[in-house]
């Protein structure tokens, strides 16, 4: 991929709420690239500095509401972060108007995507493939889980294995201090009552979500399932818990396990799964780290020849978030492959087709004791 060495890219942030104001943040960081502006929701931000939209000092760059404008103005990338969970239909309008002005798209908000041959529609893909032809542009959809943890990860671990026999990838959290409400009441069903049938529990909702990251880790092996199966537990709270999101009452949903899982010859080979908890005491017999944490960690459990037993955690020193790190990672899978993406070919690009996203220019070697990453911390974090 010609173009990426001395080259900078000029790129907008879609949507400046969690996932964005990090990119934002990251963007101004970096040698080669170059805020060239960002779009918001809402009137009331347009027209503000974005560095205050991100919790840093002013970059002397303006928010606009105003899409056209922002697309003519000359932009390799969006850095897409705004929900699409809520509203597929309009982040589908979004990123096939994106798309086909000629402008490259990394996204965290669409997980279906992390692979174009997994589970979203032929209806939802269509028009996002013909925008990347009109356009010339790439579109690439990542995060920290999917687009990490359970599909690149375990496809890594692979790369050293004789005979695999079966795949588990885990995300193990605790989303007290996450304050997405929608994602935390309407999707996963926190708060809500036991026999709630929406969200995780909706048939089809799993696969839509993850359907893509198992069929990835499939086609790594030259596999393909014969189904797709989802199965998602409630656990209640024993007490009332505060959280970001509100009260969590007690004798609701505290903890949720959900599982989208490849079928071959009847066999579960390949699985996704989530171990979410509003407390880390709740559903002490559900799976947790191998030291027993409960929160930030993403475990792999490979069983074949020879079998492993991999994991990572973020937020892992002590007084750090791992709801705050897990946002900031999820949203530098996105932006580290920015430069990669832009000089891909048109289409929908994947990780199994893109080389090492390598963060060039993340190195700062004199920390002088502080924190790398400070999310409550203004002004400039070199």
């Amino acid at each position: 991929m010609a173009g990426l060495a001395g080259k900078t890219y000029r790129v907008a942030v879609w949507g400046t709420g969690g996932v964005g104001r990090y990119a934002i943040r990251t963007i101004i960081d970096r040698p080669n690239f170059e805020l060239a502006g960002a779009w918001v929701h809402s009137e009331s931000k347009d027209g503000q500095d974005v560095g205050i939209l991100a919790g840093i000092d002013p970059v002397g760059v303006r928010a606009t509401h105003d899409a056209d404008a922002l697309l003519a103005s000359g932009i390799d990338c969006v850095m897409y972060a705004a929900p699409a969970g809520p509203r597929p239909a309009e982040a589908l309008a979004d990123f096939c108007r994106i798309l086909a002005s000629g402008t490259n798209v990394v996204t965290t908000s669409l997980p279906g995507l992390v692979y174009e041959k997994g589970s979203l529609s032929k209806r939802f893909l269509d028009p996002i493939r013909e925008a990347t032809a009109a356009g010339r542009s790439s579109i690439f959809s990542s995060g920290i889980e999917p687009g990490f943890g359970c599909d690149l990860f375990p496809i890594a671990l692979m790369t050293m294995s004789h005979k695999v026999y079966s795949v588990r990838g885990i995300e193990i959290t605790n989303y007290s201090e996450y304050p997405v409400e929608w994602d935390v009441r309407e999707l996963f069903g926190f708060g809500q009552p036991l026999d709630y049938q929406g969200g995780l529990k909706r048939p089809g909702v799993l696969k839509w979500g993850w359907g893509a990251a198992i069929t990835m880790v499939a086609h790594a092996l030259g596999v393909e399932f014969d189904e797709i199966r989802e199965t998602c537990e409630f656990h209640p709270t024993p007490r009332d818990l505060h959280t970001a999101c509100g009260l969590i009452p007690a004798g609701t949903v505290g903890a949720t396990y959900a599982r989208c899982v490849g079928v071959i010859d009847g066999r579960e080979v390949v699985s996704l799964e989530h171990v979410d908890r509003m407390a880390d005491d709740i559903a002490p017999e559900w799976p947790t780290g191998r030291t027993g944490a409960t929160d930030g960690v993403w475990r792999v459990l490979i069983d074949g020849e020879p079998s492993f037993d991999g994991e990572f955690e973020v937020g892992y020193r002590n007084g750090e978030s791992a709801s705050e790190h897990g946002l900031l990672a999820t949203g530098m899978r996105a932006v580290n492959a920015i430069p990669w993406v832009c000089e891909a070919a048109p289409g929908i690009v994947d990780a199994l087709h893109l080389p090492l996203t390598t963060p060039v220019g993340a190195l700062h070697p004199h920390r002088d004791g502080v924190p790398a990453f400070n999310p409550n911390t203004k002004g400039s974090h070199r």
